[in-house]
């Protein structure tokens, strides 16, 4: 069967010359001819005088002298039908280069034909191009590929543009409208090789949703993907199953519309026979018979319009019965291939299960983990709560809050805890002032009022809760840092 497919691609600056030598076949490539590979026909045109015997030197020279964020080649990448001969392909790609490319682009094509899935061939054209237009200005390669000088073009390099809208910028809906122009030209072009050849196989280019076709586009799949024998066996399956439906679709076309011309047959000769019936006895003589002349012209007509009638009654029949045949097999094969698609893509009942209940579990650890951490939250709140109100008791009696450590150094604390690193000790001669000491000094300096001179019961409760309060703080804190350094050995 005949596949319509037309891709186009655009090659930045360092492809083109590995890409020439991919589609020729050439250097480290020259070994896939070995693994069941052909390379059915290869040519180039409209090159410059510096590379007409040697095209890859073109696109050497496009990848050193185009800019680097240019475009050194465009491709259409094009499926041939198996139903013509190599030399029928062959003609084909050129008749169609002449037409797209002609004398204005230099150009190079190849034609691969690999083994396809099911056994039998693949047949494919790579056709390479250059942007740039050629203007019968010779150039050397560093001035070919250098920017166009509108106001004197020897002088600068060749200008570039393809298609109809050269040299004109784009919007993504006509760019888009311009390739469904060219695969509308690449069908007409295809359709009439293949008519050429006396087959009756046609491409067409449109899609399913627009054919009307019921099929479901199956998903692009990737080389590592399609190297899986296990999954590169599904798609055999699905693709067989689906070319079978496709069959099968054909013969019923092609079957509806000789049952419909059958009942028009068995209608014409139930009309004959009961015409014969209701037909003039000869054994009455002649003139009974010309006294009946009238009659049975009148049943003749009658008969004739009696046979239109139920000629159109039958067809109308038929066209009614075969669409309501044709309606209930496309639905029975649409849910079939809505089925095998599902089961290829891991989407059915019971993946479709699993996918549910791996959406529950999902839910339920995520508004665990919200839990978690609102709890957290909340435990942090309520230990600022309580540090701020020891800061708030400290500075009311006169004592500077203790100044919390920073993370730099309960790491290092934890880290001489659990001996990674020795805890360095004070130099002989540092000014290392103790609390108590600043607090003397600032009593004396008038700053702070000294506690100990104060009396009364009063002083002696705030004392005591600020030394409850303190020895929860370092609790928690020696708490906190014991279920850091566990967590630590975990990890």
């Amino acid at each position: 069967m005949a596949i319509g497919r037309l891709s186009m691609k655009v090659g930045k600056a360092g492809k083109a010359g590995p890409h020439a030598a991919y589609i020729a076949r050439e250097g480290k490539y020259a070994a896939r001819l070995d693994r069941n590979e052909k390379l059915e026909a290869s040519e180039s045109g409209n090159m410059p005088a510096w590379a007409r015997q040697h095209p890859q030197e073109f696109w050497k020279a496009a990848d050193l002298n185009e800019r680097k964020n240019g475009t050194t080649y465009r491709e259409m990448e094009i499926a041939l039908p198996r139903e013509l001969s190599a030399q029928q392909r062959a003609d084909l790609v050129r008749d169609f280069v002449r037409q797209e490319i002609g004398e204005r682009h230099a150009y190079q094509w190849a034609i691969h034909s690999p083994r396809a899935a099911d056994g039998g061939e693949q047949p494919h054209v790579h056709l390479m191009f250059s942007e740039r237009q050629r203007d019968r200005i010779e150039r050397d390669p560093d001035q070919y590929f250098k920017r166009y000088n509108s106001k004197n073009p020897a002088l600068g390099g060749a200008r570039k543009g393809y298609g109809p809208s050269a040299g004109m910028t784009l919007s993504a809906a006509e760019r888009k409208a311009e390739l469904r122009q060219l695969r509308d030209r690449w069908e007409k072009t295809c359709n009439a090789h293949l008519e050429r050849a006396g087959l009756a196989e046609r491409i067409d280019m449109r899609s399913h949703a627009q054919r009307n076709t019921g099929l479901i586009p199956e998903r692009k799949y990737l080389p590592s993907e399609w190297r899986d024998p296990a999954l590169r066996a599904k798609v055999i399956d699905f693709r067989q199953a689906r070319a079978e439906l496709s069959q099968s679709r054909e013969v019923l076309r092609r079957e509806v519309p000789s049952t419909g011309a059958e009942i028009i047959s068995l209608e014409l000769e139930r009309e004959r026979r009961l015409a014969e019936r209701n037909g003039p006895d000869v054994s009455h003589g002649a003139g009974f018979v010309a006294g009946r002349e009238g009659e049975h012209s009148h049943m003749a007509k009658n008969t004739k319009n009696t046979s239109s009638a139920n000629k159109e009654l039958a067809e109308r029949a038929s066209a009614k019965e075969a669409g309501r045949i044709a309606t209930a097999l496309a639905r029975q094969n649409e849910r079939r291939e809505n089925q095998e698609s599902m089961r290829l893509q891991g989407k059915g009942p019971d993946a479709e299960k699993a996918a549910q209940d791996l959406r529950v579990q999902k839910e339920r650890a995520d508004q665990a983990q919200a839990a978690q951490q609102q709890r957290r939250q909340m435990e942090q709140e309520r230990r600022d709560e309580q540090d701020r109100l020891v800061n708030q008791l400290q500075r009311e009696n006169g004592v500077k809050p203790s100044r919390q450590p920073t993370a730099v150094e309960q790491m290092k604390a934890r880290a001489a805890q659990q001996g990674h690193i020795k805890e360095h000790a004070q130099a002989p001669g540092q000014n290392v002032v103790r609390m108590d000491q600043m607090k003397a000094r600032a009593v004396e300096r008038g700053h702070l009022k000294d506690s100990t001179q104060e009396g009364g019961q009063g002083g002696a409760g705030a004392r005591n809760s600020l030394e409850q309060m303190r020895e929860q703080a370092e609790a928690r804190a020696a708490d906190k840092e014991q279920r850091s350094d566990e967590q630590d050995m975990e990890r």
